[in-house]
């Protein structure tokens, strides 16, 4: 036990610090930096931000179904966070990592969703959808 704690005590804050958020975005999209600083600041973190004109290719490797796709793509802690997702939604999915889910899409961009806020605040009514091993399935809505 001691031999534990001691080699727990030399290693080093950074290699024990959460990775960075990784960001694939339609190109220039403007809506996307608005999210991004929302998670970036929710989650203390850095996040790279790629612009990126073949993003089918990226949402298909995150097991992302095509009728759920939006205007950016996000990789946080192994999970997918495809279009607006609440930041909430996403803190509740990392907690609980439910079996088969390996991301949250909010498809469109659903006006009055994070990111998509605009003057008089009109919003849509919008769900976020939990999606991975099995049928996309409804996580919350808004």
């Amino acid at each position: 036990m001691r031999r534990l704690l001691l080699a727990l005590a030399l290693i080093s804050t950074p290699a024990l610090a959460a990775s960075d958020i990784l960001m694939h975005r339609d190109p220039g999209c403007g809506c996307c930096e608005e999210w991004a600083a929302r998670v970036r600041q929710a989650f203390g973190r850095d996040m790279r931000i790629v612009d990126d004109a073949n993003r089918a290719a990226f949402q298909r490797r995150v097991g992302l179904p095509e009728a759920l796709a939006s205007c950016h793509t996000a990789v946080v802690d192994g999970l997918a966070f495809e279009g607006h997702v609440p930041i909430a939604d996403m803190r509740r999915v990392l907690a609980s990592r439910p079996r088969g889910v390996r991301g949250l899409a909010v498809a469109g961009m659903p006006l009055g969703s994070p990111g998509m806020e605009v003057p008089g605040g009109r919003t849509q009514p919008y769900a976020v959808m939990a999606f991975g091993t099995e049928r996309p399935s409804v996580f919350a809505r808004h």
